[in-house]
C-alpha cells in the first residue's frame, strides 16, 4: 500500500523536469537577447513582473489556510507562542550577524574609492528615495482595513495577523471547529493546484525578467562595478556556507549541500525572477512535505520574509560603505555601527521582492545620513544583478531557520527529514501537498495533530 502511494505520483512529476530545464534554457536566451538586443530586452520586463505577480497572487491565501490549519488543530496556544518567540530571537540575532559579516568585509575590500559622482548619478540617486516609514507606521500598518483588505493588498504580515486570529478562534471552539478546518484544508488544496499550474508560465517569465535586468544594466556597468559585486556575492557565500551550514549541521545535523538540493528548484526560480517571494508558496509547501510541522512552517516562513533578511542586511552594509567612500566621505566605524543599526530596524517589512532592498536603503540613508543619497545613483545598474544574490541569501536563511526552529522546538519528524533528502518520499509536483485527503489516513482530531506535531 505504502509501496503504491509513494510511486502513484512519480509519472506525474516527470513532466516538471522539463519545465525546468526550460527554465534555464530561458535563462541563458534572456541574457542573450538582453547582450545582443538591449533596447528590445528592457521592452521584456512586463512579461517577468506578470508572472512575479502571478506567484504573489497566491501567497496571501496559502500563508492563511497553511497557519489557520497548523495552529486550528493545535489545542496549546503557548505551543504557537514559543514557535513565534524563538523564531523572532533567532532572526534578530542572525540579522546582527549579517550586518557584522558585511561590516568586515566592506571595510576589507573599500570597493568605492576613485568612483565620480555626476550630476546625472545624483539626480538617479534622489529619485529612488522613499519616504521610511515610522516604527509607529510600521505597527500599525500590519493591522488591516478589513479581514478581506488582508488578502488584496499584498502585504505578508496583515495576512499572517489575520491567519493567527482566524487559528486561535478555531482553537477556542474545539470540536465544532472541525468542519471549518476540513473546508480550509480543501480550499489549501486548490490554490496550491491553481499555483502548480501558474508555475508552467515560469520560462516565459524568467526570459522577460532576465533579458530586461541584462539589457538595461549592460556590460560597462558590470566591469565598473565588479569589485562591489564579487565583493557581496562573495559575502553571501560565506554567509550561507559558513554560518548557516555550521548551524544547520551543529543544531539539526543536516548536510547544508543536501538540504539545498531538495530546494534546487525553488532556488532556480529566484535565480531567474530575482525574487524571493517567488518561492515562497513552494518554501512553505516543501517544508511542510519534509518533515516540519505546520505551525512551525506557518509562522516562521512568513514572519521570516519580513524579520529575517539576511541577505538584505549585507546588502545594506556593503552598499553603505561603498556610496560613502565613492562620495569621498568614508565614515569611521563609530559612524557605520549607528547607520547600520538604523537601516536594520528600517528594513524590517520589506518584502522579498526586486528592488525593495535599493528603495529601503535609500529611504533609510535619506533619514538617517542624506549627504550620502546622491550616491544611490551609482548602484542602480547592477541593483537587479544584487537582487538575485540577496533574494537567494534571503530564501537560504528561511529555509535553514525552519529547520532549526523546528528541531529547537521539537516540532520535526526527523526520520521523515532524511527520507525525503535521501529521495525516498519524493514531493508531489503536480498537487504541492502529500496526497491524504481530508479526514482520510490520518487522524484530524485536535488530539491526533497534537501527537503528530509531538513526534520528534
Amino acid at each position: 500500500m505504502t509501496s503504491t502511494a509513494a510511486t502513484k505520483p512519480a509519472g506525474k512529476r516527470d513532466r516538471t523536469h522539463y519545465l525546468y530545464i526550460a527554465v534555464i534554457i530561458s535563462v541563458v536566451l534572456g541574457i542573450t537577447v538582453g547582450l545582443v538586443t538591449p533596447d528590445f530586452a528592457v521592452q521584456l520586463k512586463p512579461i517577468g513582473t506578470g508572472f512575479v505577480n502571478l506567484i504573489k497572487m497566491m501567497i496571501s491565501p496559502i500563508i492563511f489556510c497553511t497557519i489557520v490549519l497548523g495552529i486550528g488543530s493545535v489545542r496549546k496556544a503557548a505551543k504557537v507562542g514559543a514557535v513565534g518567540g524563538i523564531a523572532l530571537a533567532y532572526f534578530t540575532v542572525m540579522s546582527l550577524v549579517a550586518l557584522g559579516i558585511g561590516l568586515v568585509v566592506g571595510n576589507i575590500i573599500d570597493p568605492g574609492t576613485g568612483l565620480a559622482v555626476t550630476d546625472s548619478v545624483k539626480e538617479t540617486g534622489q529619485a529612488q528615495v522613499t519616504e521610511a516609514k515610522s516604527t509607529e507606521e510600521f505597527l500599525l500598518g500590519i493591522i488591516p482595513t478589513t479581514i478581506v483588505s488582508a488578502f488584496t493588498g499584498g502585504e505578508v504580515l496583515q495576512t499572517l495577523l489575520i491567519a493567527l486570529l482566524a487559528g486561535f478562534a478555531l482553537q477556542a471552539m474545539g470540536d465544532a471547529g472541525q468542519p471549518i478546518l476540513r473546508g480550509v484544508e480543501h480550499i489549501q488544496r486548490l490554490v496550491f493546484r491553481i499555483l502548480a499550474m501558474v508555475m508552467w508560465a515560469a520560462p516565459i517569465g524568467a526570459f522577460g525578467a532576465i533579458a530586461a535586468v541584462t539589457g538595461s544594466a549592460g556590460l560597462d556597468a558590470l566591469k565598473s562595478l565588479a569589485v562591489l559585486m564579487l565583493g557581496f556575492y562573495t559575502t553571501c557565500f560565506l554567509f550561507v556556507f559558513i554560518v548557516l551550514a555550521a548551524l544547520l549541521r551543529v543544531v539539526s545535523g543536516l548536510n547544508i549541500f543536501t538540504f539545498f538540493k531538495y530546494l534546487g528548484r525553488e532556488f532556480l526560480l529566484i535565480l531567474s525572477t530575482s525574487s524571493s517571494e517567488s518561492a515562497l508558496p513552494r518554501l512553505i509547501a516543501k517544508m511542510e512535505h519534509m518533515g516540519v510541522s505546520k505551525p512551525v512552517v506557518g509562522i516562521t516562513v512568513p514572519t521570516g520574509y519580513s524579520f529575517n533578511l539576511d541577505g538584505t542586511m549585507i546588502y545594506m552594509t556593503m552598499a553603505s560603505l561603498f556610496i560613502a567612500d565613492a562620495m569621498g566621505t568614508p565614515m569611521s566605524i563609530g559612524e557605520q555601527i549607528p547607520l547600520l543599526l538604523f537601516l536594520l530596524v528600517a528594513s524590517k517589512g520589506a518584502a522579498g521582492v526586486t528592488g525593495a532592498g535599493l528603495a529601503t536603503l535609500a529611504g533609510g540613508l535619506s533619514s538617517h545620513k542624506p549627504a550620502l543619497v546622491d550616491g544611490i545613483g551609482l548602484i542602480v545598474g547592477i541593483d537587479r544583478f544584487m537582487s538575485e544574490a540577496r533574494a537567494l541569501t534571503n530564501f537560504a536563511g528561511n529555509a535553514v531557520a525552519t529547520v532549526l526552529i523546528g528541531t529547537w522546538t521539537k516540532e520535526i519528524d526527523r526520520g521523515r527529514v532524511d527520507q525525503v533528502l535521501a529521495g525516498r518520499l519524493p514531493f508531489d509536483e503536480k498537487t504541492l501537498l502529500d496526497d491524504a485527503p481530508a479526514g482520510e489516513g490520518a487522524d484530524s482530531s485536535p488530539e491526533g495533530s497534537e501527537k503528530e506535531l509531538a513526534k520528534a
